[in-house]
């Protein structure tokens, strides 16, 4: 549950979720993961929670992806399954939860953080974004078919394919355009009394209504989830390549892909 690095609480019927790890630009943990995956899971329905805000500690980023260190022990193609497989639980969860979830972001949202954030059902943002998956030039893994369908479903496959294949980011103004987000405002405080005042307005709606079209929603979505990508994760995570470019991020220099 909630720690250090996720901070939890409850305030005026609205949760709120803040990833705090400010010195590593919020990257996630294992453990970071779990924690919001159970806040969503357990989030009540008796009226007590009726919205969540998730954000990120400071003025850099919202989630900057996975911490590479939880990578170094992978060594068979379960390990990479297995990761996959949690991040799935999680991202699952967050589409469950049965109330109303608002990613508030601030700067940086990669990787996990993007992730998350595409799974929230409002996302608005501070000027400075970064958001996408930029894995092509920098480790080497790949997303989930899953998590591929839940950008197509968001942006388009066209988008997708693009912004995939050149690994560039989506800055703010493009992502208002495309409906990536609800709002663009300038500073973090704003971003902070924006997001609580759409947790307000939500606050005063039909519960039902809002879990019924929260869950039509996922289901409509749901149909391509049974895909097995299996092997191409397996390529991906026990390559070579994913290997360098793993070391090379933690190193700051620029990977050398082989292609094996």
């Amino acid at each position: 549950m909630p720690s250090e690095d996720l901070i939890y609480e409850v305030r005026d019927s609205i949760g709120h979720v803040i990833f705090n790890r400010p010195a590593a630009r919020n990257a996630f943990t294992i453990d970071m993961y779990t924690s919001l995956a159970e806040i969503c899971a357990q989030a009540p329905t008796d009226g007590s929670v009726k919205a969540i805000i998730m954000t990120g500690a400071g003025d850099k980023a919202f989630g900057s992806g996975t911490d590479m260190t939880q990578f170094r022990g992978f060594a068979t193609s379960q390990d990479a399954w297995g990761y996959e497989d949690k991040m799935e639980g999680v991202l699952s969860r967050i589409e469950r939860c049965p109330v109303p979830t608002i990613a508030a972001i601030n700067g940086a949202c990669t990787g996990g953080g993007a992730a998350i954030a595409a799974c929230c059902d409002i996302r608005l943002t501070t000027a400075n974004l970064k958001f996408g998956f930029p894995i092509a030039r920098t480790l080497g893994n790949c997303l989930s078919v899953n998590n591929l369908r839940r950008l197509s479903d968001l942006l388009g496959k066209g988008r997708v394919h693009e912004i995939m294949l050149t690994a560039r980011l989506i800055e703010a103004p493009e992502a208002l355009a495309i409906g990536l987000v609800s709002e663009v405002v300038d500073t973090v405080d704003t971003l902070q009394v924006r997001a609580g005042l759409i947790a307000e307005s939500i606050a005063a709606n039909a519960p039902l209504t809002m879990r019924a079209t929260k869950e039509g929603l996922r289901r409509i979505g749901e149909a391509s989830s049974a895909i097995d990508d299996r092997d191409l994760i397996e390529m991906c995570y026990m390559s070579e390549d994913f290997k360098e470019g793993m070391e090379a991020f933690l190193s700051k220099r620029k990977p050398e892909w082989k292609g094996r």
